[in-house]
C-alpha cells in the first residue's frame, strides 16, 4: 500500500481529531468500570419497582429487577467477592494454561518466534504481519504488550516509517484483537464459558467444546487484519506525517 498520501483534511480529519480528543480525556479504565458498576446499582434501584412483561426463559417468571442498593445486597455483595472471583467457571483451565504458557515464553521459545516473523516479513506486507503478530500474541500473555508493541515501532522505523504507526498498528493487533485468534489460546475457555452459560438457558446441562468459538475468532482476525491494515496505511501513518 502507497504511504505517501497527504494528511487528510476536511469533515473526516476534522472527525478523527474529535475523536482523539475525546479519547485523550477518558480516565482510567479501572475508573471507568467503577462509575459502570455505581451506574449499574443507581440503574437496579430506578427500575426494581418497574414490572416487565419479558419472561425468563430459565424459569417462565417474568423477570424482575433486583435492588442493588439495599443493606442485604451490598452485604452480599462484600461477603461472596471472594467466592465469586475463585467460581468463575474458566478460572481453573486458564491457570493452567497460563503455567504452560510462561514455561514457553521465559524460555524464550515464543519472543524468539515472534522477532523471527517480524524479521522476515517483506516491506509491503509490514503491516498486516505486525498486527498478525499482534493477534497471535495471545497465546503467550503479555508478549505482546512487553514484545510486539515496542518491537513494531523500531521495525518501522528501521523501515524508513513513522514508527508510532507500527506502534498504533500492534497496539491494533494485541488489544483491538484480542478475542481474535486463529491459534488456540488462554481466551478459548474464557470464550467458553460464557458461550455455555448462554447455551444452558435454552438446554439445560449442554456442554460445549473449549474450541465451540474457533470458526468464529479465525475469520475475526483476517477481518481484524484487513481493516488494521487500511487505517494504519490509509488514515494514521497520512495523518502522522
Amino acid at each position: 500500500m502507497n504511504n505517501d498520501n497527504a494528511q487528510p483534511t476536511g469533515a473526516i480529519a476534522r472527525f478523527l481529531n474529535g475523536i482523539e480528543r475525546v479519547g485523550n480525556k477518558l480516565p482510567d479504565p479501572a475508573i471507568i468500570f467503577l462509575v459502570a458498576m455505581i451506574t449499574i446499582w443507581i440503574l437496579s434501584w430506578l427500575f426494581s419497582g418497574v414490572d416487565f412483561s419479558a419472561i425468563d426463559p430459565r424459569t417462565g417468571d417474568p423477570i424482575v429487577i433486583k435492588n442493588l442498593l439495599t443493606g442485604d445486597s451490598l452485604a452480599n455483595f462484600l461477603s461472596t467477592m471472594v467466592k465469586t472471583f475463585t467460581g468463575f467457571a474458566p478460572l481453573g483451565v486458564v491457570l493452567v494454561a497460563m503455567l504452560g504458557v510462561g514455561v514457553a515464553e521465559h524460555s524464550g521459545y515464543i519472543n524468539t518466534g515472534i522477532k523471527l516473523m517480524l524479521k522476515r516479513t517483506p516491506k509491503a506486507l509490514l503491516t498486516p504481519m505486525i498486527i498478525l503478530v499482534g493477534i497471535v500474541s495471545h497465546t503467550a500473555t503479555d508478549a505482546g504488550y512487553v514484545l510486539v508493541i515496542p518491537l513494531a515501532g523500531v521495525i518501522f522505523y528501521a523501515m524508513g516509517r513513522h514508527p508510532l504507526a507500527g506502534i498504533a498498528a500492534a497496539f491494533a493487533g494485541v488489544s483491538g484483537g484480542f478475542s481474535a485468534n486463529f491459534i488456540p489460546s488462554g481466551i478459548d475457555p474464557l470464550l467458553q464459558s460464557f458461550t455455555q452459560s448462554s447455551a444452558q438457558i435454552i438446554e439445560e446441562g449442554m456442554q460445549v467444546n473449549p474450541l465451540n468459538n474457533y470458526f468464529f475468532t479465525s475469520i475475526s482476525s483476517v477481518f481484524i487484519i484487513l481493516v488494521g491494515w487500511y487505517i494504519t496505511d490509509k488514515i494514521i501513518e497520512p495523518r502522522l506525517q
